[in-house]
């Protein structure tokens, strides 16, 4: 069984501060109106925000189009695994499967990412989606496959 590497001069809050201050946010993660809220490396977990704006993310019901909903669920876990290598790498997900419970509306949406666990080769992770409220809208399970930031840096 293989854990997740640490970085041991990255702290939590450095970690934050960098996705707080960061210049170059993907464009997707714009989209969705992301913004890193906590980070825990121990429990190899992450909060986020999302902004769901009505005027890019609903469908024809006034809600956020479950497609969106899936993209935001990608991304809590997908951040979960840069945070669980210790900003060493990048996760690109294999699989997912999303459960959904009630739509989601525009404005603000608390996410929940965590590596459930970190093996050699995958990363099994989870994630949630909430209303202002606290009511599950949408979970997800998935796998990924680790990869360092150097692979993509060709």
């Amino acid at each position: 069984m293989s854990d997740a590497p640490t970085a041991d001069t990255l702290t939590d809050d450095d970690i934050l501060q960098r996705f707080l201050r960061t210049r170059n946010q993907p464009t997707g993660s714009q989209t969705l109106g992301f913004r890193m809220v906590a980070v825990s490396q121990a429990e190899r977990s992450v909060e986020v925000e999302f902004d769901a704006r009505a005027e890019l993310l609903l469908n024809p019901m006034k809600q956020i189009q479950g497609g969106y909903l899936c993209a935001m669920l990608d991304e809590c876990m997908s951040v979960a695994c840069m945070v669980a290598s210790g900003m060493t790498a990048v996760a690109p997900t294999l699989e997912m499967k999303t459960s959904f419970f009630r739509p989601g509306m525009p404005g603000k949406i608390k996410g929940i990412g965590r590596v459930v666990k970190w093996g050699r080769q995958v990363a099994f992770t989870e994630g949630e989606l909430y209303d202002p409220d606290g009511r599950l809208l949408a979970k997800a399970t998935g796998t990924a496959i680790p990869t360092p930031f150097a692979n993509y840096k060709k």
